[in-house]
This record gives structure tokens, C-alpha cells and sequence, in this order.
């Protein structure tokens, strides 16, 4: 038995023509992915400072919300000119050490591979290894003779982080000052009350979700990177060989890897392990003890405690959300992955949730119709 489907021009075109809007919104997202990362940054920022913003604003004369905005960012931004006088020289000092080590370093494992003759020779392996370490030898010469270069290329990349996070500042300074008057705009454009209502009330769910996340997180990665420093102060005192200075580059490399969910403070640890490793392997080890046991402590107590409620995502969907804002927008997609999962989570339960109680109303208004009819009689 054959079955004849016809379809009439204009569906078919129609069809396609959808189609194609979906595929070139989807490449202009991807086009704009960097613009997007940065008003994604600059909206999660201003979600972080609303709460402090609208409180300060309460106690101001004229409650002047463009005061406690202002207010707001000198704060934020004398923390983030503190960190990067604090933060940026034991960095260069580090870098400068390491560059300067790097040939003696190669030399010193050239001649630990001399130690092992026996196995060299016993697989012929010789030939593999001198070339392996006349390799790394030249590299680490021409990379330390080009540190004027890679010094340039790295002023570039700081200037263009900088801009980036100029405009972030304003971006959120904006969104602070004028969001309220926004959000009244866009509801007083909805004529029918109740779904009005519906909507504002997803609003408020989601507001709350992304903000509690933000907040939360601040707190716990701050907590972490604040242990993390005086970990590093102390270890400083009974290693000679550790600079104090590295306490607050390490609190920085903590804050901002631990703002990754799951796997990111990790990843900050190997860092600082490797880092310390150049300076004292004894200290490496100790801080990689502690990280042990403080990893367990944050996991445990002290995230439960502070992100309870935030979210009610299962472990499968964090890791998928984390996974698809990693390969989609990198470490930026990586942090806000997580509460836009949330979000999607909220809108697909308003929803289910509208459906359910549709045939309940169907069913109230039919039974109140019936009513009607037999009054009338």
C-alpha cells in the first residue's frame, strides 16, 4: 500500500525558510560568541552586585540607586587594582626565575638520563634520548633568548584583558542603573495580566537561581583562595626557598579556577603544585596534602552549606551543562553553564506545570458552564 503525502508550495518554502533562519541565527551566535561572553560576564556581575546595590540604595538619602551603584564599583574596583599590584610582580619574578632555570634544568635532566646507561643501552634507546634532550635544549635556549618577544605578546594579551574587563565594568555598571526601568518597560507591554503575572513569576524564579548561584559561588571560590593564601604564607615561613609573596598570585589562580564547577579547582591545584615544584618539591607536596584534605572539607561542608537550594540540577545534568559551555564558549561557559542549566530547568517545570493544570481549568470552567445552563432553567 502507497501512501501519497502532498505538500503545497507554500509550506515547503516556508518549511526552508525557517530552517534558514535557525541556521544563520545559529552561526551569528557562534560570529558573536566573544560580544556574547562578555554581556553573559557583565549580566552575572550585575546579578552578584543587585542585591548589595538595592540595599545600599535603601539607606541612601533619595534612595539614589546610581549612588549605591557608584558606590558598588569603587569598591570593586580598588579589589581588583589591589590584586593586580599585589598580584602581577611575583608573577613576572616567577616567570623571569623560570626562564632563567629552564637551560639548567634541561642540563640537570640530561645528566640524570646519563644514570640510567643500563636500561638506555640494554633497548637502544640512546639515540631517542639524546635527541629528546638536544631538542628540549634548543627550545629552552631560543625560548629564553625570545623573552623580549613573548614579554610583548604578553603586555598585548594583559592590555586586551583589560579592555575586556573595562567594558564588562560598564556594561554591568549600566545594566545595575538601568535594569529596573527595563524590566517595568517590558511588563507594562503585556496586556494580558495573568500571563503577566506567569511570566514575572518565572522571572523572579530564574533572577533568583542565577543570583543565589552567582553569590554562592563568589563565596565558596573566595573562602578556598582565602585558605589557599595563608596555606602558602605558612608554607612560606618553613620552606625558606618559597617567595610570601606567591600568597596572593595562588589566592588568584584558586579564586578563579574554583568558579569552574566540578573539575576546576583541580585544575587550579596542579598549577600551583607545579608552581611551588620550582621553588621547593617538599612544599609542592605539602600543598598538594592540603588541598587533598580541604577539597574534602569544601566538598563535604562547607558548598552544601552555602549553595544548598540553589539549584536542584543531578550530578548528569551539571557535568553535561559544564561539558557543552567548555567545547561552546570555553572557561567563561564553563562558569555560567550551570545557572542557565538552571534556568532551562525552571522554564521546562513552569511548563509541565501550566500543562497539568490546564484540563483542571478546562474542567472548573466547564462544570461552572453547566451551572449556568441549569440556573438559567
Amino acid at each position: 500500500m502507497k501512501v501519497r503525502i502532498e505538500i503545497d508550495n507554500n509550506t515547503f518554502i516556508r518549511f526552508w525558510l525557517v530552517l534558514l533562519g535557525f541556521v544563520l541565527a545559529a552561526i551569528t551566535l557562534y560570529s558573536a560568541r566573544a560580544a556574547l561572553i562578555l554581556l553573559g560576564a557583565a549580566l552575572f556581575l550585575a546579578l552578584a552586585l543587585n542585591g548589595p546595590v538595592s540595599r545600599l540604595a535603601k539607606h541612601l538619602p533619595g534612595n539614589s540607586r546610581v549612588v549605591s551603584t557608584a558606590i558598588s564599583y569603587v569598591v570593586v574596583v580598588a579589589f581588583l587594582g589591589a590584586f593586580i599590584f599585589l598580584a602581577v610582580p611575583p608573577i613576572a619574578q616567577q616567570t623571569a626565575r623560570f626562564t632563567q632555570s629552564l637551560p639548567t634544568v634541561v642540563e640537570t635532566a640530561r645528566g640524570q638520563w646519563q644514570g640510567l646507561n643500563v636500561l638506555i643501552v640494554k633497548y637502544n634507546l640512546q639515540p631517542q634520548v639524546d635527541a629528546a634532550l638536544d631538542a628540549m635544549s634548543n627550545n629552552a635556549s631560543k625560548w629564553a633568548s625570545n623573552v623580549g618577544s613573548n614579554v610583548l605578546a604578553g603586555v598585548g594579551s594583559v592590555l586586551s584583558v583589560l579592555a575586556s574587563m573595562l567594558i564588562v565594568l560598564v556594561l554591568s555598571f549600566l545594566m545595575l542603573i538601568e535594569g529596573p526601568s527595563w524590566m517595568k518597560r517590558i511588563w507594562a507591554l503585556y496586556g494580558d495580566k495573568e500571563r503577566m503575572e506567569h511570566h514575572r513569576n518565572i522571572a523572579r524564579r530564574m533572577n533568583a537561581v542565577v543570583a543565589g548561584y552567582v553569590t554562592g559561588q563568589l563565596t565558596v571560590s573566595a573562602i578556598g583562595a582565602a585558605f589557599a593564601g595563608i596555606t602558602i604564607f605558612i608554607l612560606s615561613v618553613i620552606f625558606p626557598n618559597v617567595p610570601a609573596n606567591l600568597a596572593v598570585p595562588v589566592a588568584a589562580i584558586t579564586f578563579i579556577f574554583s568558579l569552574i564547577p566540578m573539575f576546576g579547582a583541580t585544575i587550579g591545584s596542579i598549577l600551583i603544585v607545579l608552581l611551588l615544584g620550582f621553588n621547593s618539591v617538599a612544599a609542592a607536596i605539602a600543598y598538594f596534602i592540603y588541598f587533598v584534605i580541604y577539597q574534602q572539607i569544601e566538598n563535604n561542608y562547607v558548598s552544601p552549606t552555602i549553595q544548598s537550594k540553589r539549584n536542584d540540577l543531578t550530578p548528569l545534568a551539571i557535568l553535561a551543562s559544564v561539558t557543552i559551555g567548555i567545547y561552546t564558549f570555553g572557561l567563561a561557559g564553563a562558569i555560567i553553564s550551570i545557572p542557565i542549566a538552571g534556568c532551562v530547568q525552571i522554564l521546562f517545570e513552569s511548563y509541565v506545570e501550566r500543562r497539568n493544570k490546564k484540563p483542571e481549568q478546562d474542567e472548573k470552567l466547564h462544570k461552572k458552564a453547566v451551572k449556568k445552563l441549569i440556573a438559567k432553567d
